[in-house]
């Protein structure tokens, strides 16, 4: 089976499942990207424009475009319109995936974006009468295509696949000193970092015994520094600056709870998958768009209302205040990603669904990538 992936660029979000889709179909997985390399682009990850399945559409549009006419199966994603438009043109009962975020991460006001209206006439001009189905990068892409009346009966579960921590967690322990806390990210007012601040605050006027982390750098970090001298938490706050991803990767080892503020722009938050994967127990808002798919209140993680701190502080408390379920749920947190959430599984996930459907069947996955959203 011939299946051709398209996106702007192949980074450290989409590597991962790529190599594990190119595992199982060798030279018939094709990965085109369609921008000109950007290192601003890259988010800290490296390129992977060298790997052997990856097409340049920029120095090969034909090459590219005939992908997009003749494989059995494509994947479009962002920055691949005109590859999308293309085959469902000329190629309309070929099999498609369509697959991004929300579209209202900013509620109603993004649809006078020029890319959401260019997105939305090609749906009804082409992608509704074709062969087309949406892969979803958020627990919300369904919920917004209802409202815009696109996709009924054809959304399923997607997302960003990170490298997976293979390390045995068997010696994880919570113990009877500091639970250790982590909140890493660019500093920016959409991701809140405030919000760990003020639950800094009250944990510590209740006696907690913990240890709260800052990694990252960004426009609003010296104002966080300066709420968290304010409010004299110098003790229980570190502010370890930006760091490479390996060094927060390594990190995440080491804490117990990570803290996840963004509000509802934030349209998946890779970093999500990082933390769970390397045994960390997930608080995060719960507007997030891999929140409803990768957390399971309780069992890995929680959820806490938007941009809430007490919210916040409420499920961080329960956690501290049951160290033998922090442990479970640490365990938990790394097999969601070990045995689910993870690029293999997605990548024989994507080809499972690719045969029901070809079959005329639903999908016939119950949980994970590709099960039905």
């Amino acid at each position: 089976m011939k299946l051709t992936f398209f996106c702007n660029y192949l980074n450290h979000h989409q590597v991962w499942v790529a190599d594990e889709l190119h595992k199982l179909l060798g030279d018939d997985f094709k990965f085109v990207t369609t921008m000109p390399f950007n290192p601003d682009e890259l988010k800290g990850g490296a390129d992977y424009t060298s790997r052997p399945y990856c097409v340049n559409s920029i120095t090969d549009f034909d090459t590219a475009i005939n992908y997009a006419l003749d494989s059995e199966v494509c994947v479009f994603g962002a920055g691949s319109q005109i590859f999308a438009v293309e085959r469902a043109k000329r190629n309309p009962s070929g099999l498609s995936f369509e697959v991004s975020e929300r579209w209202l991460k900013r509620g109603f006001i993004n649809i006078i974006s020029p890319n959401f209206l260019r997105w939305y006439k090609n749906y009804f001009l082409f992608f509704r009468k074709a062969n087309f189905h949406k892969l979803c990068s958020s627990g919300f892409v369904k919920r917004d295509d209802e409202i815009l009346r696109c996709y009924k009966g054809k959304h399923y579960k997607w997302g960003y696949f990170t490298n997976v921590n293979n390390e045995s967690i068997s010696e994880l322990n919570v113990g009877s000193g500091k639970i250790r806390i982590m909140w890493c990210g660019r500093f920016l007012k959409l991701k809140h970092p405030e919000l760990a601040v003020y639950m800094a605050k009250t944990l510590k006027s209740e006696g907690f015994d913990f240890e709260l982390d800052f990694y990252g750098g960004g426009d609003y970090e010296s104002m966080i520094k300066t709420l968290s001298k304010g409010l004299e938490l110098d003790d229980v706050i570190t502010f370890h600056g930006a760091v490479p991803n390996d060094e927060a990767l390594e990190a995440m080892k080491h804490h117990d709870i990570f803290i996840f503020s963004s509000n509802k722009k934030e349209g998946w938050g890779a970093v999500a998958n990082e933390a769970l994967s390397n045994g960390c127990v997930l608080v995060a808002s719960k507007d997030i768009g891999s929140s409803p798919y990768l957390i399971e209140n309780g069992y890995n993680g929680f959820c806490f209302k938007t941009k809430d701190s007490i919210s916040l502080t409420d499920r961080v408390r329960w956690l501290m205040n049951h160290p033998a379920d922090l442990l479970k749920m640490k365990r938990n947190a790394f097999n969601t990603m070990k045995n689910i959430w993870n690029p293999e599984n997605a990548a024989h996930s994507l080809l499972a669904l690719i045969n029901d459907l070809k079959k005329g069947s639903e999908s016939s996955l119950k949980e994970g990538p590709c099960s039905k959203a």
